[in-house]
């Protein structure tokens, strides 16, 4: 096997376990929610935790890709992931819990940073686009994910045990695939952040990125509460599982589909979904029509991030790693914002309105997109 081959098979793989390792804890979430008894407002409080420790790796990670190749963080943080994620099945009381939970976040920054710098050094090897592909097999992973979290929720397994399982199988995996990665990816030019005006380039895909993270994070943190308190659907892991695999089949799709029809078209088919999808769920709050909803709004956001990625490798001003470290900040802030808000919208009024802010989030998608490409197109002539 040629070795731009062997190293897409073994960064798609750690691509998948990431996206395992995410979805076995969002799909905890009420779980958590009912272990603990916190209520709507309590929930988004203790959610908190997760942006702002990722908004403090964002620089330690920056810097650790330009420092280092990027396998070296990567594998460093999918150690301390694995660990975290046991640790929060462990957790007894609020500060272990939330401490288990800021280590977890911390970890998940520095790798997607490094995951992502790979996958884009990588790209540049190939004549066709294959990024969409390393995004889809991160939602083939939360599929997975979320399956056996929904098989685990139906056999009543101690999420202590679950927990531990993937936590153990994941480290195992990352530890035998290191030497298999990419090498000598770590780029000496394009590593300082500018100070002076902000790069339109880098700000338009960082709202982009925003928007887009309001409502996936939004969508993983709150869809099981909502299929469980709105839709008294009693597998409440069922409307996050049809929302992973949409964001799969889309991701998968993306790339093919950015060569038909371009990526401004994609990024308002996109938008249309979600807005679709979100008002059938909450206009018509029941089983079906909240699934197919669920389903439409996971294929419509799931080309966003693999796109404004993809773009941000193409920077005149960054390095790779620096300019998706930029953009990934824009995304924390939307973790930041999207998951609490809808606990405070929904404790102040009720979760089937708190949902239209993902509504909003899709429909700005729009106008934002057309800004970026219009100047793009500006640059370039």
């Amino acid at each position: 096997m040629e070795p731009k081959n062997q190293q897409r098979v073994i960064l798609s793989l750690f691509f998948f376990l990431s996206g395992v390792c995410f979805s076995t804890w969002t799909s905890r979430i009420p779980t958590i929610k009912t272990t603990f008894g916190y209520n709507e407002a309590e929930l988004g409080t203790i959610l908190l935790a997760m942006p702002i420790s990722s908004l403090v790796g964002l620089p330690i990670s920056g810097w650790l890709v330009s420092r280092y190749d990027s396998r070296v963080p990567m594998t460093a943080a999918f150690v301390l992931l694995s660990i975290s994620l046991a640790l929060i099945g462990l957790a007894t009381s609020t500060f272990m819990l939330v401490a288990a939970i800021c280590s977890y976040a911390f970890s998940l920054r520095i790798l997607s940073i490094s995951v992502n710098t790979q996958a884009i050094t990588l790209q540049k090897q190939f004549d066709r686009k294959i990024n969409g592909s390393f995004h889809g097999l991160w939602s083939t992973g939360g599929i997975v994910g979320v399956g056996i979290s929904t098989l685990f929720v139906a056999l009543d397994v101690r999420m202590s045990i679950h927990l531990a399982i993937i936590a153990s199988l994941t480290l195992i995996l990352t530890l035998f695939s290191y030497r298999f990665l990419l090498r000598n990816d770590r780029t000496t030019s394009g590593n300082k952040l500018g100070l002076g005006k902000p790069d339109p380039y880098i700000v338009y895909l960082g709202l982009l990125v925003f928007f887009a993270a309001i409502c996936e994070g939004g969508m993983f943190d709150w869809s099981g509460v909502y299929f469980r308190e709105v839709v008294n659907a009693d597998l409440f892991t069922l409307g996050y599982l049809c929302f992973m695999i949409f964001m799969t089949l889309s991701r998968f799709a993306s790339d093919r589909l950015i060569e038909q029809i371009g990526m401004p078209k994609t990024f308002i088919m996109s938008a249309a979904l979600v807005v679709a999808g979100i008002g059938l769920a909450v206009l018509f709050p029941k089983f079906w029509t909240a699934l197919i909803g669920f389903c439409l709004v996971g294929f419509g956001t799931a080309a966003i991030i693999p796109m404004t990625f993809l773009l941000a490798g193409f920077s005149k001003k960054y390095s790779p790693g620096i300019a998706i470290s930029i953009i990934a900040t824009y995304s924390i802030v939307g973790m930041l914002v999207g998951p609490p808000l809808i606990g405070y919208i929904a404790h102040a009024f009720n979760l089937r309105f708190a949902f239209i802010t993902f509504a909003f989030s899709g429909l700005m998608l729009v106008p934002v997109s057309q800004l970026f490409f219009r100047h793009q197109k500006s640059q370039e002539s």
